[in-house]
């Protein structure tokens, strides 16, 4: 496996652990690094990740920022071979999102709104 796909996959495992710092670490590495055609879809997921990291470090206003702002690059990722039902990802963070706008405290977040994510082989 190359280093670009070794990044992603490592990525996708650390967000799947719910370790969304590090997830966003391998993921801006692969952004930074490599020139990819689908660079919007590895930054939405890296505000996906940074997303649920605030929720962790009790930043609701950045959590429901970047909720907002990684749709559209999430978007951008559909028919890509990264993932293997990116739709249900996108309907997922939408689910997130809208939970994020009711609630007043991150305390009051449902995990039950988090969705690993599935990685094809290729």
């Amino acid at each position: 496996m190359d280093e670009s796909r070794e990044l992603f996959s490592r990525g996708v495992t650390a967000f799947n652990q719910r370790r969304f710092f590090d997830a966003h670490e391998d993921w801006e590495e692969l952004w930074l690094n490599y020139k990819l055609p689908d660079a919007d879809l590895i930054q939405g997921l890296i505000q996906l990740s940074v997303g649920y990291f605030h929720i962790t470090n009790v930043n609701l206003p950045g959590a429901r920022s970047l909720f907002q702002k990684c749709l559209p690059k999430l978007h951008t990722g559909i028919g890509t071979r990264r993932l293997l039902n990116l739709e249900a990802v996108i309907a997922q963070a939408r689910r997130t999102g809208g939970q994020l706008a009711e609630i007043t405290s991150t305390a009051d977040f449902d995990w039950n709104y988090f969705m690993e994510l599935q990685q094809n082989d290729v």
